[in-house]
């Protein structure tokens, strides 16, 4: 009998996430997998024991995945039998979890604009890994495909028609995580769900009736609350004066609001909540304000969102920081009396799982 192992390919910014999953009773567990960041690579099983544990600096996220693999394969001797890739954006045209085909490699070519910190990776792993396992399918989970059921109302800027016309327009990010988590509440989902989903990258999304009916991310995962080092939402003139007045450039510019900025900005040069939250427990008056406007901005956007829903029924949180600060939760949570009495919940994001499961559904259907 072929092997039925699904590869999971999770390219970051700045790491590189993989995992073999296989079915069992019905859902996909982690048979091995691990990370390449910070200079360190790393091997673990289902359990979470690890396995191997390098100290290595790669060229490139293509060759981390080669040493992946050829962990995977000294364990697994039987090559997957689909790989699955996480890709951050996909454009106004590839709004749907899909094979990866040539033509989709030259659509995601030619969007490499809307996500230029992603988009490139994503092919070179996507290459990479045709190259280490040729002939077997590959398929795109798209982080955006999530939220492609938001209304024209929330999804469209005040600008003019053209520009929509062009892909300007509210995507939406996080939605392999948010998928998850419906899929986990799956028969115990309200009709009216705010998730947050926390982390170094966070983002909020109103769900009715488990279908995404606004998200804070936009055009680009740069948009909405602030984060670890995004600014998150900003005043046009604000932009517009660091053009005029500070002579900055575009990449300047993206590199401001992409990794100055956030809670690295407000406290001063701490961006994981770990170390702010040990600061302001010592007093630290910026790390405080950093919590603070972190917390103020989710506050807002739920009852936002609870404005959006009419009403609101569950508040779930997600991501490194929304699964394990408590401090995060209560404080969110303490401020939101006023719409009356909902549950809360902490449901751990399985991106990757999600990503295994679509491809499960794909590759079958190829069958």
């Amino acid at each position: 009998m072929p092997n039925s192992s699904i590869l999971v390919i999770n390219t970051g910014s700045s790491s590189l996430k993989y995992g073999l999953y296989a079915q069992q009773n019905g859902e996909e567990q982690l048979l091995f997998g691990g990370s390449a960041q910070n200079g360190t690579i790393d091997l673990r099983d289902g359990d979470d024991r690890v396995l191997r544990s390098e100290k290595v600096t790669f060229a490139s996220q293509g060759d981390a995945l080669d040493h992946a693999t050829q962990w995977l394969a000294e364990l697994s001797p039987d090559k997957p039998c689909a790989i699955g890739h996480r890709v951050v954006h996909g454009g106004p045209r590839l709004v749907a979890h899909q094979r990866i085909t040539p033509a989709l490699m030259e659509e995601l070519q030619a969007c490499v604009h809307f996500a230029p910190l992603h988009i490139p990776l994503a092919l070179q792993l996507i290459e990479r890994a045709e190259r280490g396992y040729p002939q077997i399918p590959q398929f795109a989970c798209f982080d955006t495909a999530f939220h492609r059921t938001i209304p024209e109302t929330a999804a469209r800027f005040a600008l003019p028609g053209e520009l929509f016309d062009e892909g300007i327009r509210r995507y939406g990010f996080h939605g392999l995580s948010y998928e998850s988590i419906v899929h986990q509440l799956l028969g115990k989902l309200p009709r009216r769900t705010v998730i947050a989903h926390l982390g170094s990258g966070a983002s909020l999304v109103a769900v009715k009736d488990g279908r995404s009916v606004d998200t804070t991310m936009a055009l680009t995962p740069a948009a909405g609350i602030p984060m670890a080092t995004r600014s998150g939402d900003l005043d046009p003139g604000v932009l517009l004066y660091l053009l005029r007045v500070k002579q900055m450039d575009p990449d300047s510019l993206e590199a401001l609001l992409n990794h100055d900025s956030g809670l690295k900005a407000l406290s001063g040069g701490k961006a994981d909540m770990r170390d702010l939250e040990t600061a302001a427990d010592g007093g630290d008056p910026e790390a405080q304000l950093a919590i603070e406007v972190f917390c103020m901005s989710i506050r807002k956007t739920v009852a936002a969102y609870a404005a959006v829903l009419g009403g609101l029924d569950l508040l779930v949180f997600a991501g490194g920081i929304g699964e394990h600060s408590a401090r995060i939760r209560n404080s969110v949570s303490e401020g939101l009396q006023f719409l009356g009495i909902f549950p809360v919940l902490v449901v751990p994001s399985q991106e990757d799982r999600q990503i295994a499961r679509h491809c499960r559904k794909m590759f079958n259907l190829l069958q």
